[in-house]
């Protein structure tokens, strides 16, 4: 298969995360990828193994990008593309138009997040021939927009190997950001802003002092905000608090894996997550999770006990007080986490998923042919 993958994004996140896996895992696989990214993005290196004809550089500055769209439906005819697929919603209706000026290719798109998208997008989308949604709750917000019979859910996936040196790779990275050897460490990553909940961590941490009087925070992520003030916020709140010395503040990390390594316990405290790629990485790392019950979070953590509500940092500092000074139990749960992203969530089982579906969609276009 001839494969576009389209995105705008300019900032590398969750769904840039899922763009590249996904458009590696296919060209692994033999099959032709190509993709379809903004010049003034900040994350083109990730793209390395993709060839550089194999990318066209299009700017798509709203929904209505027609210039765009004539410039990938040309590309798509140069280059013989079965299947175009768009991942940021920003893209869809100049995909959609790509899509029928240059007939032969077949429409896809994912939805990422749990925002609803728009009423005219149930017109103006009418050729996608799948929506694709990462999680059973985006799909039932899709159900919205398109028939049911053209909704697919995959799941995001993960290389779930764990480094043969995980060890040593926790100590190296806890010994680089000055973190105490023997200190419990609460990790959480996610871009900083307010509905990844870091505020609520925060006051969360304040409590969870008091019980485990070593426990250690690090909290890594971009911060986009006008003059990164969200991440001053953040660092202001815990020095007034008077546990500003507990946390470890990070940019994103390019290689996730030592900081999982580092740590004992992952928390991510969302309000709203559609999937949770970090919860997931975790998982994959053998790390116990504790998360606000988030659709994203019920997706992956089949263990209640694990799940607090949103926006209530006093339950999330009672179940991390409670999970992270017991060793044997945290082991267990990241045990049991662990063989429940390789069995449900494998970067092969995500891969799969869309190779049948495309399969599933050229062979309806030959048998109408």
């Amino acid at each position: 298969m001839r494969i576009l993958q389209i995105t705008s994004a300019k900032n590398f996140g969750g769904g840039e995360r899922h763009f590249c896996d996904l458009a590696f895992g296919l060209k692994e696989r033999g099959h032709e990828v190509f993709v379809a990214i903004r010049p003034t993005n900040q994350w083109q290196d990730r793209l390395d193994l993709i060839p550089k004809e194999n990318i066209l550089f299009v700017s798509i500055r709203n929904s209505f990008g027609m210039f765009s769209a004539k410039r990938i439906a040309t590309f798509i005819e140069r280059n013989d593309i079965d299947i175009l697929h768009a991942h940021v919603a920003r893209d869809y209706l100049a995909a959609s138009v790509a899509a029928r000026i240059a007939k032969r290719a077949k429409l896809v798109v994912t939805r990422h997040v749990l925002f609803p998208l728009k009423p005219f997008h149930k017109i103006a989308l009418k050729n996608v021939d799948a929506a694709v949604a990462v999680s059973p709750a985006v799909a039932t917000e899709l159900a919205n927009i398109f028939p049911r019979n053209k909704i697919h859910t995959i799941p995001n996936g993960l290389d779930v190997r764990l480094p043969a040196n995980s060890a040593e790779l926790g100590r190296e990275f806890r010994v680089f950001h000055n973190i105490p050897l023997d200190a419990p460490l609460v990790l959480a990553v996610g871009e900083l802003k307010p509905l990844k909940g870091q505020i609520d961590l925060v006051l969360a941490a304040a409590e969870v002092v008091k019980k485990v009087p070593n426990a250690h925070f690090c909290i890594t992520g971009v911060d986009n905000s006008s003059g990164r003030r969200f991440r001053r916020e953040l660092r202001r709140l815990a020095s007034t608090l008077g546990i500003g010395e507990r946390f470890t503040w990070l940019d994103w990390i390019e290689d996730t894996r030592p900081a999982f390594a580092a740590a004992d316990l992952f928390v991510s405290p969302s309000h709203s997550e559609s999937f949770g790629l970090a919860m997931l990485e975790a998982m994959a790392s053998q790390k116990a999770v504790i998360a606000t019950r988030t659709e994203g979070a019920v997706t992956l953590i089949d263990d209640p006990k694990l799940l607090v509500p949103v926006n209530e940092p006093v339950a999330m500092a009672t179940a991390i007080a409670d999970l992270l000074p017991n060793v044997e139990e945290r082991e267990k749960v990241g045990v049991r986490l662990r063989s429940r992203a390789e069995k449900e969530f494998s970067l092969a089982k995500f891969i799969d998923g869309h190779e049948k579906l495309y399969d599933e969609l050229l062979g309806a276009r030959s048998e109408s042919t």
